[in-house]
């Protein structure tokens, strides 16, 4: 069966000869028009919904969860540091330390139990480990408090635990929540896209008045004036909001970068504390110990010297303070022991310096996060109405557009 072409190319012969007029091309650039400026309030408001979203995990779920992750490892490594101090003291502890080593436990769970809803595969570890640990704590400050000295191998044993599995497991945790905040704050970046094909509309739109007023000779066209106006507008609109929300996330990175180096510091610091305990409760076998002071206390000094470059409040300065004397009166807990002077060295531990250090990092990790906050809430009322306002100025100029150029197809018929 042979199909007649004829009619076929008569259709072609047709549609083409109704593009080549100047109704076809006003019906054309009409639909192209209404098409590109609904398309551009579709992904202008997308992107405004994405940052949103974005902010929004920023204050309610990246953060607080990267916290608790933090958390998690100080209460750890405070709660094995609180041992060993509690353990120096023979026979029955302090019931300050026992009290504080108490909290860190409680605290520690507290805290994992928020970071499990996100996390369940990383937390899985601590989950297991943390009550085998305690267990060994408890069987250490038995057989202290009855004078035997197998308390110290189960404190040592305790102590392993805490660096090769918790510790690390807690530092994995920490990472990934860290790395979460990390990817919130580039999700709410500037939305180069949209804002490019926003750009292309309004262009698009004033390039077709010009082609208007070279076909009829009439300067002004109010429809395509209208659409122009509210594309230009949802343009400008967008781009501010976004340089302004740009600057508050950039603030708010920087924000978490000093939380994230005052929490490693004190990190750092809770470590070091350990080192020094385990030495003196290792009783003239500490070197290992000793030499990870010193090594974790040149880290800490680091991290202390690069917070005081990103805090421009008291808090850092006061730690490095404090970390200086605390480095001074380590110094004179070494030349006690060394010299046999155990009891005298023991006394020097309990030296104010720690505790300060500890209070000054925790105060500028307060100040940091308070910091955090306020930039990514600034940030959210910034954009707080952009979405549908970008969607009603794209209903707006389609409508323009489109009853401008039926104003001129009317005038060929």
């Amino acid at each position: 069966m042979v199909i007649d072409s004829q009619p076929r190319q008569a259709l072609v012969r047709r549609v083409t000869g109704l593009a080549r007029s100047t109704p076809g091309r006003l019906s054309l650039i009409v639909v192209v028009l209404v098409v590109a400026s609904l398309a551009s309030g579709w992904l202008t408001t997308w992107s405004v919904n994405r940052q949103e979203r974005a902010l929004e995990d920023l204050a309610t779920r990246s953060e607080p969860l990267a916290h608790a992750a933090q958390e998690v490892y100080r209460a750890l490594q405070d709660a094995d540091a609180t041992a060993a101090s509690a353990f120096l003291s023979g026979g029955l502890e302090p019931s300050q330390l026992r009290e504080r080593y108490e909290a860190d436990i409680a605290q520690a769970q507290a805290a994992l139990s928020v970071a499990t809803a996100s996390s369940p595969d990383l937390t899985a570890t601590l989950a297991a480990q943390l009550p085998v640990y305690t267990g060994l704590i408890e069987t250490a400050r038995t057989n202290n408090r009855q004078g035997f000295p197998v308390g110290a191998a189960y404190l040592r044993e305790a102590s392993g635990l805490m660096r090769t599995q918790l510790l690390p497991a807690a530092q994995e945790l920490y990472q990934a929540e860290t790395d979460r905040v990390a990817r919130a704050q580039d999700e709410a970046s500037f939305p180069w896209g949209s804002v490019g094909v926003a750009l292309a509309l309004v262009i698009a739109l004033v390039l077709t008045q010009r082609y208007l007023t070279r076909k009829t000779n009439r300067l002004l066209n109010v429809g395509l004036l209208v659409a122009t106006g509210a594309a230009g507008l949802s343009l400008l609109w967008v781009t501010t909001v976004s340089v302004l929300v740009m600057n508050d996330v950039a603030d708010s990175r920087a924000a978490s970068d000093e939380v994230d180096v005052l929490a490693q510091a004190r990190i750092a610091t809770l470590t070091a504390r350990g080192e020094e305990t385990l030495t003196l409760v290792a009783r003239g076998a500490g070197q290992t110990y000793e030499k990870n002071f010193v090594e974790v206390s040149q880290r800490l000094e680091g991290l202390l010297d690069q917070a005081v470059k990103l805090d421009d409040t008291e808090a850092a300065a006061e730690a490095m303070r404090q970390f200086r004397q605390w480095q001074q009166v380590h110094q004179r807990i070494r030349e006690a022991d060394d010299a046999g002077q155990y009891n005298d060295a023991v006394a020097l531990i309990g030296n104010p310096y720690f505790d300060s250090l500890d209070q000054a990092l925790v105060r500028g990790i307060s100040e940091a996060r308070q910091d955090f906050s306020d930039e990514v809430a600034v940030a959210r009322v910034s954009l707080s109405g952009t979405a549908v306002g970008v969607l009603v100025l794209a209903v707006i100029g389609a409508a323009g557009a489109a009853m401008g150029l039926w104003q001129r197809l009317k005038e060929y018929r």
